[in-house]
């Protein structure tokens, strides 16, 4: 079967916030540059981003980047590398005017600056008062910063292939990344995307977890991609569980609620954050809120008949404040949780959020991995940034708006750190002859099988044994049985028939590679998981409540193949200042 090849200088998969600031970057430079998506580029996740992205700006509170910093550090669990770190808050409110002047309408203080919220975990002076530095436009701030990027990438003629997914990374024999393959959603077309450069932008994998905030298409194609080409997985063991998805639906409810003055409370109609963190009560960072709720319900002092959520009340906030900053909020909750939040409170519930591990890079996106039974080094052709990547800025846990200047700070890096590579090597090397058949051999299995399982049903046990065995809190007889359960489904998942093998759409068919992706992404959570023996950020053991920088202040690398752990130690020296050592965190 003859495939057809197309030459890129750089091909990226994934068309959000990360993706579109380096093909934006890198068209602008004259490149010639193929963007892949699995739906509409302004369809993107990123588009789900309601709060703000986080920059020092001082607009509202006197600010500096110092302060971001140990915030970002702090917030991580003393996890996150802190050379990175100092990069990504030295350069956030460099980004963000940046974003200003491509006209991303923000929205404006009395005095026509940018406006500027708090949000949980930001302080000033290294821990003190309540800091505002999430900058806003509404409660809409990645469809603006998508449609922004989106408006200028056409503007630079970036190529885009919509629909088309992602399938397998091309790698020679010295481990150099040449391309991938991918295929057309719609027609099932498979082509040979050849590249001097390959950047992966492919967002999160949320959809492993029954209730969760992502879209449907967060189903860690890239991760399952770079899994299955030998990359190890950093960090997988840490999933940020959000405060406020709306019960019952998961559907997100932004930290921007807190930050203008909403707050939470159980069925005695107590505000009972004051009880968790003191000083920072609503606006703790996320975990501290995440594990707060749970141990309200778990106690009995939950709300509804089935004492099984709790209420964020934001009616006090009055109804102008509500429809000017939290447009969007309000219609979500009306919608999905039949309350006015004028008038009423809303359901909510923590729910599956944010993927902190991803595949491992340092700070110019360059993604950094053993080869085989090599030294770690830099991959040759390979970068990867935004939820998809390990940087690592967010560590243990992520603090709410760093996440939309983790996309645009990294995003940027990466597209000028290929501009500079590609100096070195400006032509494409030889593909294998073998370059599709891994890909091919997936799809024929899938053709081919018969009296398999059903996809659905498959996903469908993967997504609980997830939401039951690696939640909020985690227990030694629960990890210990969930490896084995992930273990089993991951098997289930090789013997997966496309029952519905009409080709309108290919619907079934991208649901099964899907499926591949997500049992990588599965399998990697719980494994690591299981064995990191400490309570630290979002991962919250029963059996060791205490974090040990002792033994555990280091970066899981889980290796798909052999599903071997190896670790590394994380990175405490910044590039320019003193180190934030390790200490307890309080809020």
């Amino acid at each position: 079967m003859a495939i057809v090849k197309r030459k890129f200088d750089v091909v990226i998969v994934g068309a959000g916030g990360a993706g579109m600031r380096a093909a934006l970057r890198l068209s602008e430079a004259g490149l010639k540059v193929a963007v892949l998506s699995k739906v509409f580029p302004t369809r993107s996740h990123t588009v789900s981003a309601q709060g703000g992205i986080a920059a020092p700006l001082g607009n509202v509170t006197e600010d500096n980047w110092h302060w971001h910093m140990y915030d970002t550090v702090k917030g991580s669990d003393y996890l996150g590398d802190q050379d990175a770190i100092e990069f990504m808050c030295r350069h956030a409110s460099e980004v963000v005017y940046e974003l200003e002047h491509f006209g991303m309408p923000f929205d404006r203080l009395e005095n026509g600056k940018i406006y500027q919220r708090p949000f949980g975990g930001q302080s000033q002076n290294f821990g003190g008062a309540q800091a505002t530095r999430s900058c806003a436009a509404a409660d809409r701030t990645g469809h603006a910063l998508l449609h922004t990027l989106y408006q200028r990438n056409v503007s630079a003629n970036t190529q885009f292939f919509v629909e088309w997914m992602g399938l397998d990374l091309i790698r020679d024999e010295q481990g150099d990344v040449l391309g991938v393959t991918a295929m057309e959603m719609e027609t099932g077309e498979v082509m040979l995307l050849q590249a001097k450069a390959t950047l992966f932008a492919t967002g999160g994998g949320g959809r492993i977890f029954q209730a969760n905030t992502n879209a449907l298409i967060n189903t860690g194609d890239g991760l399952g991609m770079a899994a299955r080409a030998g990359i190890p997985l950093e960090d997988m063991e840490f999933w940020q569980f959000h405060p406020t998805g709306i019960h019952g639906v998961g559907v997100l409810i932004s930290e921007a609620v807190r930050g203008e003055g909403g707050y939470l409370i159980n069925k005695d109609g107590e505000r009972f954050m004051e009880r968790y963190a003191p000083n920072a009560k609503d606006l703790a960072s996320r975990d501290v809120v995440a594990r707060a709720m749970t141990i309200e319900i778990k106690e009995g002092r939950g709300c509804g008949d089935e004492l099984d959520h709790l209420l964020l009340k934001l009616d006090h906030l009055g109804s102008e404040i509500i429809k000017s900053r939290l447009p969007g909020i309000r219609e979500l909750a009306m919608k999905f949780a039949h309350a006015d939040p004028i008038h009423d409170p809303i359901p909510v519930v923590p729910t599956a959020h944010y993927m902190m591990g991803g595949i491992p890079t340092n700070y110019y996106g360059q993604v950094v991995a053993p080869y085989k039974t090599g030294p770690e080094e830099v991959v040759t052709g390979f970068y990867a940034v935004g939820e998809c990547a390990c940087v690592s800025v967010h560590g243990a846990n992520r603090l709410g708006t760093n996440s939309l200047l983790d996309l645009v700070v990294f995003g940027r890096a990466a597209a000028n750190q290929i501009i500079e590579d590609l100096k070195i090597n400006p032509h494409h090397k030889p593909l294998p002859a073998d370059a599709a058949d891994k890909s091919l051999g997936r799809l024929a299995r899938l053709e081919n099988q018969t009296d398999g399982e059903n996809v659905a049903q498959v996903t469908d046990a993967l997504c609980k044994t997830m939401q039951t065995y690696c939640g909020v809190f985690r227990f030694e007889d629960t990890l210990l049985q969930g490896v084995e359960k992930i273990k089993a489904v991951a098997e289930r998942v090789g013997r997966t028939e496309i029952k519905d093998k009409s080709r309108v759409f290919n619907t079934a068919r991208i649901e099964a590679l899907e499926l591949d992706n997500m049992k990588e992404v599965a399998v990697a959570t719980m494994v690591s998981a299981e064995a990191r023996r400490e309570s630290r950020g979002a991962h919250a053991r029963d059996d060791f409540p205490e974090r040990d920088d002792d033994n555990w202040l280091r970066h899981t690398l889980f290796f798909s193949e052999d599903h071997r752990l190896d670790y590394k130690p994380v990175r405490l020296k910044p590039l320019t200042v003193d180190s934030f050592p390790p200490k307890k965190r309080t809020y």
